[in-house]
């Protein structure tokens, strides 16, 4: 029992902590390099579409509004966060949660990017790892460098709970 609930709460912390370090890259690149984030009303209004059947669209920007999209996609942002946390622990263990190492967050960081490439944006009407966006290279540059950030924040909050778990 003890290990469950250190498992939920590191998952917890671990993974909304990288996901804030994921959100501040995300600022920095729109200030330093004009590359916007995404917009997660966009990832609320796909899931909000779901309950209807509606698991793929055409351009995902042009479908109906769903009420409270963008509060639906900041809340799925963040638990899909602590649900790759979670895998983290759940394949290299609690030890990790107690003293982390970076290869291990790298290697679930940049993993994650499957769930882009091919889950959300081809249900949201880009294809396949982007491959109909205007761009496709570009896009898939900056989804894999998030997803390593991504990583790199799995890496530093887990070192965080760590030290504050001493």
């Amino acid at each position: 029992m003890a290990d469950a609930v250190e498992f939920a709460t590191s998952a917890a912390l671990i993974g909304a902590g990288a996901t804030v370090v994921m959100d501040v890259w995300g600022i920095a690149r729109k200030r330093l390099l004009g590359i916007p984030s995404l917009d997660y009303a966009l990832v609320g209004r796909w899931l909000g579409h779901l309950a209807s059947g509606s698991l793929r669209h055409d351009r995902i920007a042009a479908s109906p509004q769903v009420a409270g999209e963008r509060l639906i996609g900041w809340a799925a942002h963040y638990l899909i966060g602590i649900g790759f946390a979670g895998v983290l622990l759940a394949i290299f263990g609690l030890g990790w949660a107690r003293q982390p190492s970076i290869a291990p967050a790298l290697i679930v960081g940049i993993g994650s990017v499957a769930a882009p490439f091919l889950v959300m944006q081809p249900a949201m009407g880009a294809g396949i790892a982007a491959s109909r966006t205007p761009q496709p290279w570009a896009a898939r540059l900056q989804s894999l460098l998030t997803h390593a950030v991504f990583g790199v924040g799995l890496y530093a909050a887990g070192w965080l709970v760590s030290l504050a778990s001493l």
